[in-house]
């Protein structure tokens, strides 16, 4: 192929003479706050994690002619972060750490590395290369670094809050500037309090650290009880990426859920600095200003779609405006260097709970558009459930209450060519079941729950909606928006085509199916005067240019469009109407007796089997087939009942006086 060949051979002989794509090896990727260009040194492609190229080589009208230039194989080492590239070479951090070096024209292999230790696994979303090192975080609790040209090792840092223990990890990519490495300490979900922190990118060593749980003599201490500790397991993890505006001076980032997730009566007040976007001195770490977008955080509100740095016009002034996406699909709009509103924020009354002493109020925008609906569609949910809204109060005496997911992780996107903010989400509901134990919680799966996508571009002066499209497959944990000067948004759906729309309207002007899920959003880059675009699906990256004429993969399995059964399926002839469950939560063992639960939910036994129920809980239930074949009738508490099953086939059963109370029986 004519393309690729010029190309390679262009890059081996600016390697041969010395000649680097950058003017300086080790320089910080981006002197200032500016977009990416030929490189995208990080995960959101600059500073600003605007995730736009200012390339324009492939453009919307010429698209069509994009096709793969390589692919390459992870084999069993699954990527969740996007691929990075610097001097000619990408970066992609997979599975166990392990961190892989290719040619960014060729595909071909440059170098390996793959740290050693326990509990090394896939959580960490990416990396990032400057001052001469790649830099990525692993589920240990720490941050390393190794050489960019040699992937020799350099340093190992240890982040985690106090000894390692399970939960503990740093699971987003970090940021490189001003000779820092910047990067937040997941997980609060398994009560652990979060921290942000900067170190130096040559040693590794610590130059600042932020408590994103106050401690005692901290600001924001007392937005936590007076009365018991419940801040030493407060959460605010930081899942996102951080953004950096060098001009200022300033980094940003946002933060998770309290902990327990659920479990509001435990710690009454506001609870800093949880599902809050920070911003720090560079320099110092010490605070500037923060934006709490959830108060008293009960829904697991986090923060997780990283901030878009951005300036643009507003009343005909030219502002530093940072975007803070919640995930409700409420977008708020702030002067990045106050932290005061750009677009205008008001305290609104929300439903109340005194027992788990919800806020009175939350913030919300001012004249602007959400991302999904406000409230969870009834005719996505199966009979039986009651579609619940933000901000409903998750409680254990509403067992049925379906709540609404709207946006999650996936990263936005900014092209200052259209003025749009680039945003996907998702219309769906989640079935949250709370015990009167404020630690025990279940997010159970039933067979039925239905939900689609969103693709939304906002006006990025006033938040309104410029133009949505749906997609077919929820995409708020998708791969996100890339935007791109040639008036293109990338983007990779869970089907695995990979897709270009038109960023002005919205209108898919090419897909490339690549065999997998995007499992990261695409980034783009050039090398020897040719631009690429790629992304990492599953278990592959696959690199694209004009011309391309490596084969599509074949399609994948279909993801379906709602939701199954899911968890194991026990052999046993005998299932509880109602039982003691445990708790997904890891802040403490807990346990629930749930009224209406089949336990084991999904049984298999051989045909000619009978198979009884019997009722341990207070009030009366049944096993009714849904296909109306067969059931128990009503079942007394105390009391049994069989059902004899001799036809093979999968047969799905409910509680007709509480049809949100599924079971499943394989007969084989």
């Amino acid at each position: 192929m004519l393309y690729r060949t010029l190309v390679a051979t262009c890059a081996l002989a600016a390697l041969s003479t010395g000649i680097q794509v950058r003017a300086e090896s080790g320089k910080a990727p981006l002197a200032k706050f500016e977009q990416a260009g030929k490189e995208w040194s990080l995960h959101g492609g600059s500073t600003g994690n605007t995730r736009y190229s200012t390339l324009d080589q492939i453009n919307a009208g010429n698209v069509k002619s994009l096709g793969a230039a390589w692919n390459f194989d992870l084999k069993e080492e699954q990527s969740k972060g996007p691929p990075v590239v610097a001097d000619g070479i990408m970066f992609i951090a997979a599975a166990g750490g392990h961190v892989t070096a290719l040619d960014a024209v060729t595909g071909a292999v440059k170098w390996s590395y793959l740290p050693t230790g326990p509990g090394i696994d896939a959580r960490n979303r990416g990396l990032a290369v400057g001052g001469g090192k790649v830099y990525f975080g692993l589920t240990d609790g720490s941050v390393s670094a190794v050489d960019e040209k040699t992937g020799a090792f350099a340093w190992t840092t240890y982040i985690g809050d106090g000894p390692a223990r399970f939960g503990m990890f740093v699971s987003a990519a970090p940021t490189y500037a001003d000779g820092k490495v910047l990067v937040g300490l997941a997980s609060g979900d398994a009560g652990i309090k979060g921290r942000f922190v900067a170190l130096d990118a040559k040693t590794g060593k610590l130059v600042w650290q932020f408590n994103t749980i106050p401690l005692p003599g901290e600001a924001g201490h007392d937005t936590w009880p007076v009365d018991n500790d419940s801040w030493k397991n407060g959460g605010a993890g930081v899942w996102m990426i951080p953004s950096v505006d060098p001009e200022l001076g300033m980094v940003y980032f946002g933060t998770s859920n309290a902990s327990p997730q659920y479990g509001g009566e435990v710690r009454p007040g506001n609870n800093l600095y949880t599902a809050t976007a920070v911003a720090l001195d560079l320099k110092t770490g010490k605070e500037k200003w923060h934006f709490q977008a959830l108060h008293h955080d009960i829904w697991e509100g986090d923060l997780g779609t990283p901030l878009v740095l951005y300036d643009q016009k507003f009343d005909g002034k030219m502002r530093k405006a940072i975007a803070v996406l919640r995930t409700d699909g409420e977008l708020f709009v702030l002067d990045r260097a106050t932290g005061k509103p750009i677009i205008p924020v008001e305290e609104r009354p929300v439903k109340q709970d005194k027992r788990l002493a919800t806020a009175p109020t939350q913030p919300y925008s001012v004249g602007t558009d959400k991302v999904g609906p406000n409230c969870v569609e009834p005719d996505l949910i199966p009979a039986g459930f009651k579609a619940g809204c933000y901000w409903d109060p998750v409680n254990f005496d509403q067992p049925n209450l379906v709540f609404p997911t709207s946006t999650r992780f996936a990263p936005m996107s900014y092209s200052p060519k259209t003025g749009l903010i680039y945003v996907t989400g998702m219309s769906g509901g989640h079935w949250i079941r709370r015990g009167e134990d404020p630690y025990f919680f279940t997010l159970p799966s039933v067979p039925g729950m239905k939900s689609y996508g969103l693709m939304v571009a906002l006006d990025s002066r006033t938040s309104k909606i410029v133009w949505q499209k749906k997609t077919p497959y929820p995409i708020a944990f998708g791969s996100g928006t890339t935007a791109t000067a040639g008036n293109l948004l990338f983007h990779g759906e869970p089907d695995g085509q990979f897709q270009a729309y038109d960023a002005k309207t919205g209108d898919i002007a090419w897909q490339f199916q690549t065999g997998g899920a995007a499992t990261a959003p695409a980034i783009a880059y050039e090398v020897g005067g040719e631009q690429y675009v790629a992304i990492t699906a599953t278990n592959k990256v696959w690199s694209f240019a004009l011309g391309g004429r490596v084969a599509a993969a074949a399609n994948p399995p279909m993801p379906e469009t709602e939701s199954e059964f899911a968890g194991r399926i026990v052999s046993t002839d005998h299932v509880a109407m109602s039982a003691t469950v445990k708790s997904i939560g890891v802040i403490k063992n807990a346990e629930f007796t749930d009224e209406y639960v089949f336990q084991p939910m999904r049984i298999k036994v051989k045909a000619g089997t009978t198979v009884t129920w019997t009722n341990d809980g207070k009030e009366a239930h049944s096993a009714s087939s849904q296909d109306g074949s067969w059931s128990t009738g009503e079942v007394a508490p105390g009391k049994i009942a069989t059902v004899k099953f001799d036809r093979p086939g999968t047969y799905t059963y409910i509680c007709k006086d509480h049809m949100w109370s599924y079971g499943e029986i394989v007969v084989e």
